[in-house]
């Protein structure tokens, strides 16, 4: 099939099914999810189809991206209607736009960063009186981006992010949190006793 340039939305289709709601268990399927509406379920992962006319950027057909999960999502009108998003084009053809993308790879690649966003991975929380598992606002960098390096910040740096900055994403069954580079607001140097968190949960991800 033949695909035309959008004038600033990429085409995508996604990678698999558009939703992901069964996990394998000891050889076993589970069922994790039975509502359209729950994002957390929603494929993000799509393949670029085509790429938009007013701009460049460094992805390129055949690229796979980490896209918002609206653009797959259905959800309900106020009448109980089940409806697209409106990203749909037809069942294999969506629209996203720059806003929409977090991350990139090429075929065999890395996920790269895209835009002015960062991957941080959160720590163990070792206040044994804290009954959060994670620690609150630290974490280490998984994925950085050019404006962080050019402060010296890179990937496998301990840094302190602003509350109410992060978006969680599960990216290769790792959970971690998205954010705007301006949020990284301190880097630190290790002590030795940081162990990465991750809940058992994102592993079957």
């Amino acid at each position: 099939m033949k695909f035309y340039l959008g004038m600033y939305d990429f085409i995508v289709e996604p990678l698999g099914e558009r939703y992901n709601n069964t996990i394998e268990v000891g050889g076993v399927n589970l069922v994790v999810n039975s509502s359209v509406e729950s994002y957390k379920s929603v494929n993000n992962i799509a393949i670029v189809l085509a790429l938009p006319k007013a701009f460049k950027t460094d992805i390129e057909v055949g690229d796979q991206i980490m896209i918002h999960h609206n653009v797959f999502r259905r959800f309900y009108d106020m009448r109980g209607k089940e409806k697209n998003s409106r990203s749909y084009l037809n069942e294999d053809m969506y629209l996203c736009s720059l806003d929409q993308i977090y991350l990139y790879k090429k075929e065999y690649g890395d996920w790269i960063t895209f835009g002015d966003r960062c991957f941080v991975k959160p720590i163990c929380n070792t206040n044994q009186f804290d009954t959060n598992l994670e620690e609150p606002h630290i974490g280490i960098v998984k994925y950085d981006n050019k404006k962080l390096n050019s402060i010296g910040i890179k990937n496998e740096m301990l840094v302190t992010f602003r509350p109410e900055s992060e978006f969680e994403f599960i990216v290769d069954n790792q959970r971690l949190y998205c954010m705007k580079s301006n949020n990284i607001v301190v880097k630190h140097e290790y002590e030795g006793n940081e162990k990465e968190y991750n809940p058992s949960w994102a592993n079957s991800s």
